[in-house]
């Protein structure tokens, strides 16, 4: 199945990458979607994860066409 993956702020400093199309084998995760991704590079605490814009957690179920977006935390005052 094809997905789009995007990465935002310093996660995408730190992958080197913006946004990819991935095709993964079904059934797949958010978890899934971020190692084939990054090619395993491990996960910095606290990421999150969205999946059609709705943040879900890694271990959520990605299907064919869904965008899959992952970001660190965001901090405000």
């Amino acid at each position: 199945m094809k997905i789009e993956v995007r990465f935002f702020a310093s996660l995408r400093e730190r992958v080197g990458k913006e946004q990819l199309s991935l095709d993964l084998p079904e059934p797949a995760t958010v978890a899934d979607a971020w190692a084939a991704a990054t090619g395993g590079m491990e996960r910095p605490p606290n990421t999150l994860a969205a999946v059609n814009m709705d943040y879900v957690d890694f271990d959520a179920s990605v299907k064919e066409g869904d965008e899959v977006a992952f970001f660190p935390p965001v901090t405000g005052g």
